[in-house]
């Protein structure tokens, strides 16, 4: 295995990657950056957490190391593409950890705060420029920004992008590039769409694959804990009180869900807050500088907000509410076990999600393992595989769930993210019937 002294990077990044004890690069970094430094194109595909942001920073700066070019107002020289704020501002903060020995500027634009700060970032010259791709169109159209001067572009988490809706916005983006330029492309995952935008992006790109995105992480232990949907929030206590959790990430469908999850366990006594996109900037903020010091013990969120959590030594991934595409299941687990270590996902199962765990065990090729040393709460869960029980003759037929039905206290339905919790209100509705009565009857007279 090379060291990145062996890769030809110049003396002030290599003095920045001593100064954090970084020797040996990681398989994507290895292979990605002789190609990036000989000025290839490149269509990387890595799960996150394999190092994808130093293999395309590293020889980003080291080419505007060696240029020493001064900064122009509104024309950077480089602009990675991110689809979340919180992982814009994280690659920010590595080109300002590797690049911290060059005398290069950078500016980090995204949504959710007022554009003043970002725009004057613009205005006095920036070599590097991270964007969301929202705001970044904002800025071009305000005339506050032009990419004419591009040398290098990078977009990272492609897949998450399109999943979130940014296709539209990729392809304007992507028609203001200028021609001359060397393109980074990465995803965790390569279907045919992600395929389609690469070959309009990329130009005779070096191919390279680390990880597949249907392989598992080795050293997480996996397992799965079959529950009624009502007793996942008591089985989720129970879990979260075990003494071997010291920082856990608890995934659920909906931002709602996850809301609602974050007041019942602070009620409860736990240390929680809740990440994901209806969330403030400096608020989000402010939740994971609180989870990365510890203040914070439980730290909720959604799939979206799932790609911008970049934080070492969490113990314990839950899936409180299973992933509806199973790639999802391989990034949420990939939160714990990072930088090699070892790390607990818990997945929480009721019955009609046994569809998503059958798609994620095809995905991961294996069989989950069902955890038995946390029953749950209530009665014991029927094994999906065992024949159901015959309804007796006579016997009424089970009604069925109405998708709007909230359960102990929750909205699983990703379509009743935005409808109220609503109190039984049979009585209620006979009051106002009876009030409409009267009121006829008054009339009536």
């Amino acid at each position: 295995m090379k060291t990145f002294s062996e890769l030809n990077l110049i003396a002030p990044v290599l003095r920045a990657l001593a100064d954090e004890n970084y020797d040996t690069p990681t398989p994507i970094q290895a292979q990605t950056i002789p190609a990036a430094l000989r000025g290839r194109d490149v269509l990387g595909c890595a799960q996150t957490g394999t190092g994808k942001t130093a293999a395309f920073a590293l020889p980003i700066l080291n080419k505007l190391g060696k240029q020493s070019r001064k900064a122009t107002a509104n024309s950077p020289y480089a602009l990675v593409l991110s689809p979340t704020r919180e992982l814009a501002i994280q690659i920010g903060e590595s080109f300002s950890t590797y690049g911290k020995h060059l005398h290069l500027r950078q500016a980090v634009v995204y949504g959710g705060v007022h554009q003043r700060k970002q725009v004057r970032d613009l205005n006095r010259g920036a070599h590097l420029l991270i964007a969301t791709p929202g705001r970044l169109l904002d800025l071009m159209n305000q005339g506050h920004l032009q990419l004419n001067q591009l040398k290098f572009f990078v977009l990272d988490e492609a897949d998450r992008m399109l999943d979130m809706g940014f296709l539209p916005d990729l392809r304007r983006i992507i028609g203001q590039l200028p021609e001359q330029r060397q393109s980074l492309f990465f995803s965790a995952t390569l279907p045919s769409s992600i395929v389609s935008l690469s070959r309009s992006l990329l130009h005779n790109p070096v191919s390279i694959t680390v990880t597949p995105s249907a392989s598992h992480v080795e050293k997480i232990e996996q397992r799965i804990m079959f529950v009624e949907r009502g007793a996942k929030k008591a089985l989720l206590r129970k879990i979260l009180a075990g003494e071997d959790i010291q920082r856990a990430l608890v995934f659920t469908k909906t931002k709602r869900t996850a809301n609602v999850l974050e007041k019942q366990l602070v009620r409860n006594g736990f240390k929680a807050a809740a990440i994901h996109g209806d969330k403030s900037q400096n608020a989000r903020q402010r939740v994971l500088q609180s989870f990365r010091s510890k203040k914070i013990q439980v730290l909720v969120a959604t799939d979206v907000a799932a790609r911008g959590i970049d934080i070492d030594r969490i113990t314990h991934v839950v899936n409180f509410d299973m992933p509806i595409e199973p790639e999802s299941y391989v990034h949420r687990i990939g939160r714990t076990g990072r930088a090699g270590a070892a790390g607990v996902a818990l997945s929480l199962c009721c019955p009609d999600e046994h569809r998503e765990l059958r798609l994620i065990e095809r995905l991961i090729g294996r069989k989950v393992p069902v955890d038995n040393d946390h029953p749950q709460p209530t009665s014991q869960h029927r094994d999906p595989a065992s024949p159901r029980r015959p309804r007796r003759r006579g016997a009424p037929k089970p009604r069925p769930s109405s998708k709007r039905a909230v359960t102990a206290g929750f909205v699983d339905d990703p379509s009743t993210d935005s409808v109220p919790e609503r109190a039984p209100h049979g009585k209620r509705q006979t009051r106002r019937k009876g009030a409409r009565n009267k009121q006829r009857a008054k009339r009536s007279k």
